[in-house]
């Protein structure tokens, strides 16, 4: 089997994307129930990078517009985490061939366009060639033609980009606080007085919680603590792509696995009877207890061909993938785009997002 189909069969193993489960038979409305499967769709598999130019992912000789497939944050810009005390949070991240990318070369290094910071999602890293594991090389690419720089470029591995331990990830201190404090380097950094936010997959839920800052709490890691205040006037565009807003429904069959869990994971709760849900992960439920809080535009990317979120989005007749009072979206139906490519081939869409705050 070749290595990039080992990926994506692990992936979707590990995060109990398709289950053997079948609907229980009708239960009466005093009965506890879990999400309709009746809206499933067909599975299928999602065509790997060689089947779309796997060439744009790769470097194109000129080191100033194109992102090299070992990428890592600039040496200026490391210094410079080291000398304001974020230098515990690694985010070189040089452990991880392309752990990261962006920033100055020098001190004179101009800033002249609003920075954007990517966050990865779930087993994934920060810049890549290999699907399921292709980072944000396509988005960086792309805006590096449209005249970004690399010192107005971010991106950081959050996790192990580990595709066998994906389950094993959820949203804990230690991932909210890493996207927290990247976002807060990045404007202090930089000098910019607002950022935008490109996240895909879990990077979405874990960036959300980033921005809208307040109490959490990982039973894991020293039960409360404080992500800091909202950083919802310091956030310009927020891009949402393919992210579990409203939880899992595969992770209804699966609250055991870290991922999918009633405290950080994506448990999406359960229907008594007509009313419900009820025991929506606390994450989850902290997230969409206020709105319009990620920044002063809100997009959402998705389809309803993603074979990872599944369902066609719907939690509960809910849209998963849509962020609450988001300001507009950009909606597939079929392949081409299903979960990894919705962050690959839309490179585009999130572009005029970012700067026109415009949906083409």
């Amino acid at each position: 089997m070749p290595a990039n189909a080992k990926i994506f069969t692990v992936l979707l193993l590990v995060l109990g994307l398709f289950f053997a489960c079948e609907p229980a038979e009708k239960e009466t409305p005093q009965q506890q129930t879990g999400p309709d499967l009746s809206t499933a769709i067909e599975e299928w598999e999602e065509e790997a990078m060689t089947n779309y130019d796997v060439s744009r992912l790769q470097p194109k000789g000129d080191e100033e517009k194109s992102v090299p497939a070992g990428s890592v944050i600039t040496t200026h810009f490391q210094s410079w985490l080291s000398a304001n005390g974020y230098g515990a949070y690694d985010f070189a991240r040089t452990d991880i061939y392309g752990g990261s990318y962006g920033g100055k070369t020098s001190n004179s290094t101009p800033v002249n366009r609003q920075p954007v910071i990517f966050i990865h999602g779930n087993s994934d890293k920060a810049v890549g060639t290999q699907f399921g594991q292709s980072g944000w090389t396509e988005s960086l690419n792309y805006f590096l033609d449209q005249g970004y720089t690399q010192a107005e470029l971010y991106a950081f591995t959050w996790g192990d980009a580990d595709a066998s331990s994906a389950a094993n990830n959820y949203h804990s201190k230690e991932f909210v606080m890493h996207v927290r404090k990247f976002i807060e380097a990045v404007l202090a950094y930089t000098g910019a007085s607002k950022v935008d936010v490109v996240s895909h997959s879990m990077g979405v839920t874990l960036s959300r919680k980033a921005v809208k800052g307040g109490w959490a709490y990982d039973p894991n890691d020293g039960g409360s603590y404080n992500v800091g205040s909202s950083l919802t006037s310091s956030v310009d565009a927020f891009v949402g792509i393919a992210g579990g807003n409203q939880g899992l429904v595969n992770c209804y069959y699966s609250s055991s696995v870290p991922t999918c869990d009633d405290v950080n994971g994506f448990y999406p709760g359960y229907m008594w009877g007509w009313y419900g849900p009820y025991g929506v992960s606390d994450y989850i439920d902290d997230l969409n207890s206020s709105a319009a809080y990620e920044g002063s535009y809100r997009y959402s990317i998705w389809s309803t061909a993603d074979q990872i979120v599944g369902y066609g989005c719907l939690v509960y007749g809910v849209n998963t993938c849509r962020l609450p009072s988001q300001t507009g979206q950009k909606a597939y139906g079929s392949a081409p785009y299903g979960h990894f490519n919705l962050k690959d081939l839309t490179t585009a869409v999130q572009y005029q997002m970012v700067v026109k705050h415009t949906v083409i």
